[in-house]
C-alpha cells in the first residue's frame, strides 16, 4: 500500500509511538471523565485486545522466534527476572504497605506476573537493543501466559481468593494466544511482506485499538477511584517503586552478559508490562480495586521508560560500550 493514505497512517503511527507519554493519560482522563458511556463498552476490549496482540505477532516471524531460542540462557534470564524475581517483591510491597488481604496487592502481584509489554519493543529499538529477540521474548511469554499468570496468583493466594482459573486460562488462549499464532502465521504465509503492505493500516488501528482499551478500562473503575482517594498518597508512590525495580532487576541481571545491546533489551523486557491485558484481567475476575495499581502503572511505565533511556545512553557514555556477543 503506497501513497498519500498509507504516509497519512504512518505518520499517524509514528507520532502516536512518540508521544504515548502524553496519549495514555489523556485517555485515562476521558475515561474518568466520561465513565458512563464509555464503561458500558467493556464488551469490546476483549477484541480490541486481540487485535492489538495479532498486529504484534504480524511482526515476527518464526524464524526470529527460532533465532532466539537459540539464545536460551538470554530467555530463561529474561523469564525468571519476570516471573520469579518480580512476583514476590511485588506481594511484600503490597502486603507491607497494605495488609496481605487488600485486593491493591492482588494487582500488585498482577502487575508482576502478566506478559511482557508490547510496547517494549518501540524501547527497544529506541536504545539499540535486539528487536527480534525481543519481539520474539514476547511472543513466547504472551503464549505461556494462559498457564503462568493463573498459577502464579494461584500459588500467592491460594484459597484466600476466588476466581475462575480455567476460565482465565481459555481467556487469555483466545485473545491472546491465538491471535498470537494467526499474527506469525500470516507473516510466514506473506514471507514478512504483511507489515509492509498492511502497515499503514493495520499499525494506526491498533494504536486506536490500544488508546480505546485504556479509554474503556479507565471509565470502568472510574467509581472505583473516589472511594479509594485516601490510598491514593500512598498506592501511587508504591506502584512508582514497583515499575522501577522492575526495570531494575532487568538491568541489573543484564550485566553479567556484557552487551549493550542484550541489556537495552533485558532492561526493557522486565519493566515493561502489558498492562492493558492486566487490566481486562482485574476487571474480569476480581473486584475493581484490584485493577488501580495495574492502572495507575499506566501512568509511571512510559515516563519511566524514557528515564531508562537517558540512564542507559549516560551509562555507556560514561563507562563505554560493550559489544560482547552472550547467548
Amino acid at each position: 500500500m503506497n501513497g498519500p493514505l498509507a504516509r497519512l497512517g504512518l505518520g499517524f503511527n509514528t507520532y502516536f509511538e512518540k508521544y504515548m507519554f502524553l496519549v495514555v493519560p489523556v485517555a485515562l482522563l476521558l475515561g474518568f471523565a466520561w465513565s458512563g458511556p464509555f464503561g458500558s463498552l467493556t464488551g469490546w476490549v476483549p477484541w480490541l485486545f486481540g487485535y492489538l496482540t495479532f498486529v504484534m505477532a504480524l511482526g515476527c516471524s518464526p524464524r526470529q522466534v527460532a533465532d532466539a531460542l537459540r539464545m536460551p540462557g538470554t530467555i530463561l534470564l529474561t523469564l525468571a527476572i519476570v516471573h520469579i524475581v518480580a512476583p514476590p517483591a511485588a506481594y511484600g510491597l503490597g502486603a507491607l504497605l497494605f495488609g496481605h488481604d487488600s485486593p491493591f496487592v492482588i494487582g500488585f502481584v498482577l502487575f508482576a506476573v502478566i506478559p511482557l509489554g508490547v510496547s517494549s519493543v518501540i524501547w527497544v529499538g529506541v536504545a539499540g537493543g535486539n528487536v527480534p529477540l525481543a519481539l520474539s521474548l514476547i511472543v513466547l511469554d504472551s503464549a505461556l501466559s494462559p498457564f503462568v499468570v493463573p498459577a502464579e496468583i494461584a500459588f500467592f493466594f491460594g484459597k484466600g481468593i476466588s476466581f475462575d482459573h480455567w476460565k482465565m486460562m481459555s481467556d487469555l488462549l483466545l485473545i491472546v494466544v491465538v491471535p498470537t499464532i494467526v499474527g506469525v502465521a500470516v507473516n510466514a504465509l506473506t514471507g514478512g511482506k504483511v507489515k509492509t503492505s498492511w502497515g499503514p493500516v493495520a499499525l494506526p488501528l491498533s494504536k486506536i485499538s490500544f488508546f480505546l482499551v485504556v479509554l474503556i478500562n479507565a471509565a470502568a473503575i472510574a467509581p472505583q477511584i473516589g472511594a479509594i482517594k485516601s490510598d491514593v498518597p500512598v498506592l501511587l508512590p508504591a506502584v512508582l517503586v514497583l515499575v522501577a525495580f522492575c526495570y531494575a532487576i532487568g538491568y541489573a541481571g543484564s550485566a553479567g552478559l556484557r552487551n549493550d545491546s542484550l541489556t537495552a533489551t533485558l532492561l526493557y523486557a522486565s519493566g515493561m508490562r502489558n498492562i492493558s491485558l492486566g487490566v481486562v484481567i482485574g476487571l474480569a475476575y476480581f473486584e475493581p480495586r484490584a485493577a488501580v495499581p495495574v492502572v495507575l502503572a499506566i501512568l509511571v511505565q512510559q515516563p519511566m521508560a524514557t528515564l531508562m533511556y537517558t540512564l542507559v545512553k549516560w551509562s555507556q557514555k560514561r563507562f563505554g560500550s560493550r559489544a560482547q556477543s552472550a547467548g
